[in-house]
């Protein structure tokens, strides 16, 4: 019963719940930017691909994409779709909650950034952009490449789409390039891009799993069955 009226309370105030949890989540980062910083001492995520990958500063434009992909699906979920648009806040803000505090508990970073040459084209100026406002800490698992993930998902989970493939697949090409473009501009380990990949797995578990039954099931036992997950 407590999960069904949490979904209602995420459902019916979603825009509330997502600006809130907004501040929450630039304020805990803020923190953790000023607190775990080159000149501290952290846990170095690196595996052997990461020597492999090239530097190929072309992938800023997907990167970029990210900030466009999550806050147009959020609104054009939330116009047409409530259900999915609260199950996909649901999930991005669990996420984030677990992802920062794995940061707090376990500071991290990566050491084989390659700095940008913001006189060299376009794409490596804006490489250098993003480089000079996000510091190569606090990035397991990457949530550049959860939130990535978890609006793909949402997309594939909602009914709205599915008779509309073109979407769908658009939207997974996307996601995908994503998660590739943490890596290919050194903004991440392969290693934060696999955790956001776990993480993902186990909340999209839960999220569209557990307590999409667990609300389904109250709303049949009472009644309120337009109001099912």
């Amino acid at each position: 019963m407590r999960h069904y009226h949490f979904y209602q309370f995420i459902r019916k105030h979603l825009g509330l719940f997502v600006f809130g949890y907004g501040i929450l989540y630039l304020l805990w980062f803020r923190f953790l930017e000023e607190t775990v910083t080159q000149g501290t001492e952290f846990h170095i995520m690196h595996c052997v691909f990461d020597d492999l990958i090239p530097f190929v500063p072309a992938f800023i434009i997907p990167y970029l994409l990210w900030f466009f992909y999550i806050g147009v699906t959020l609104f054009l979920l939330y116009r047409t779709d409530i259900d999915e648009a609260a199950k996909l806040g649901i999930f991005l803000a669990s996420g984030m909650t677990v992802c920062l505090m794995i940061c707090t508990l376990y500071p991290n970073g990566i050491n084989f950034r390659i700095h940008a040459d913001p006189t060299r084209d376009p794409f490596s100026f804006l490489t250098w952009v993003i480089q000079c406002a996000d510091t190569p800490t606090n990035v397991f698992p990457s949530i550049h490449a959860y939130n990535a993930i978890g609006v793909n998902a949402a997309i594939w989970h909602s009914r709205h789409l599915q008779n509309r493939p073109a979407v769908r697949m658009a939207s997974l090409l996307l996601m995908l390039s994503i998660c590739c473009s943490t890596v290919f501009l050194k903004q991440h380990s392969v290693l934060d891009v696999v955790g956001a990949g776990v993480l993902a797995y186990f909340i999209d578990w839960a999220v569209y799993g557990a307590l999409s039954e667990s609300v389904c099931r109250v709303a049949r036992a009472t009644g309120n069955v337009k109001e099912t997950a």
